[in-house]
């Protein structure tokens, strides 16, 4: 109920800084309520989605030709303006402001009665709810530390998986409650089972927050030190969480023979993994490792779509810190999300790792709106790999082959 009130008055807000604005905010404002719904945010360029051999056919019948140049000079313009790739690793921009952070370059007013509304806001959300939620947020890591470390002393059977369970379930909901989260879970009937594997896509942390809100998950990740350490040493007493040292990541035979023993036992909560690898701004969903789809076992898919009205949830990790990320979603309105659980889904005999993750990939975009990307989340950091090139050159090179092997057949019947 929180959130819908808080859009109305976002709304009225907006139609009142609007309502003071001339030229093209007034021309804005005009088109969007006209027209009944906001119209879709465009990038800076308009491009040309025709497949490399459509678009170079119409410029020649077969062989290489010089006029070839100008098609990846295009493509090449194109991602020096705006790649498709680099926007994913930014915040979402809104069509409208949420008296947060502004994420609309375009706007450049401002109004007096519209900054008197964000400073009574700013007062509200750092001297009142960040208070609130920096203390529940207390209660629900001390919880869960003091908890699971009881627990823990108890002997393994049903009483001690039970006693577990409902410590997770009950600090992750307390949790929840320090964002003020507001959280639509679809499609229940398909929740992870033990002795599976949840992916979702990845957008923020706070994700497996989000998931264990709703049930219980065996976690997979590095040892980390300081509080994430502690809760991580406490938690793997009483759940058995997959925790790997630093120098044990590396080596993936290890990671796949411990996972495949999770997995194998049914009495064991299901392993929830983040197959991107690395945050993504909740607009589209990128390359799935191929590692996570070769253990074997039922895949449980899960899509997470934030409404970013209400706050960011995308942690910028290379702009933000972990504790300058917090301070953001604890300082935010709300944090509003759709949870879609998808119908479980069981590796084909006539395919591989990588075209199970393609599928899987597919069917989580679908259901929550996003872009898919075929690209790999790693280039946050790393420069674009040489096989990818490579792939482009092999692509255009058998285009020619295959052309030309026309050509010249369609030469010989014409001789003949």
């Amino acid at each position: 109920m929180v959130p819908e009130c808080f859009s109305f008055v976002i709304q009225l807000l907006y139609f009142d800084m609007t309502s003071d604005l001339e030229g093209d905010c007034w021309l804005h404002h005009r088109i969007i309520f006209s027209v009944g719904y906001p119209f879709p945010s465009q990038g800076i360029i308009e491009r040309d989605e025709t497949p490399m051999e459509k678009e170079i056919a119409l410029l020649h019948r077969a062989d290489f030709e010089f006029s070839h140049i100008f098609y990846f000079c295009r493509k090449g313009m194109e991602a020096i303006v705006e790649d498709e790739v680099t926007q994913r690793f930014s915040s979402e921009e809104l069509l409208s402001w949420n008296l947060l952070t502004r994420t609309n370059v375009n706007f450049h007013y401002i109004s007096l009665r519209l900054t008197v509304v964000w400073v009574i806001g700013v007062v509200v959300r750092y001297c009142i709810l960040l208070p609130l939620r920096v203390s529940l947020a207390a209660i629900g890591i001390t919880s869960m530390i003091v908890g699971t470390t009881a627990v823990g002393q108890l002997p393994n059977g049903r009483v001690k998986n039970y006693l577990s369970e409902v410590v997770h379930l009950t600090c992750s909901r307390i949790l929840v409650r320090a964002l003020s989260g507001t959280i639509h879970y679809h499609n229940k009937e398909n929740r992870p089972q033990k002795g599976g594997i949840c992916v979702a896509n990845h957008t923020s942390p706070i994700d497996a927050i989000i998931l264990t809100n709703d049930g219980c998950y065996a976690m997979v990740g590095q040892v980390h030190g300081g509080l994430m350490g502690i809760i991580q040493r406490a938690t793997v007493k009483a759940c058995p969480h997959v925790w790997f040292e630093r120098s044990e990541m590396k080596d993936r035979h290890l990671v796949t023979k411990r996972l495949r023993e999770h997995v194998a036992d049914k009495s064991k909560l299901p392993i929830l993994i983040f197959p991107e690898g690395t945050c993504i701004n909740n607009t589209s969903v990128m390359m799935f490792k191929k590692g996570s789809f070769e253990i074997g076992g039922t895949i449980y898919p899960v899509a997470i779509k934030y409404d970013p009205q209400f706050g960011d949830a995308f942690w910028n990790s290379s702009k933000y810190n972990i504790v300058s990320y917090l301070l953001r979603i604890m300082t935010s309105w709300a944090i509003v999300c759709n949870v879609w659980y998808l119908p479980p889904m069981v590796r084909k005999e006539d395919e591989d790792a990588v075209q199970f993750a393609n599928r899987v990939r597919s069917a989580i975009a679908r259901q929550g709106g996003l872009t898919e990307l075929p690209w790999d989340g790693g280039l946050k950091r790393a420069k674009v790999k040489d096989t990818f090139k490579e792939e482009q050159q092999k692509n255009y090179s058998k285009m020619l082959v295959r052309n030309g092997s026309v050509g010249s057949l369609s030469a010989e019947t014409e001789s003949d």
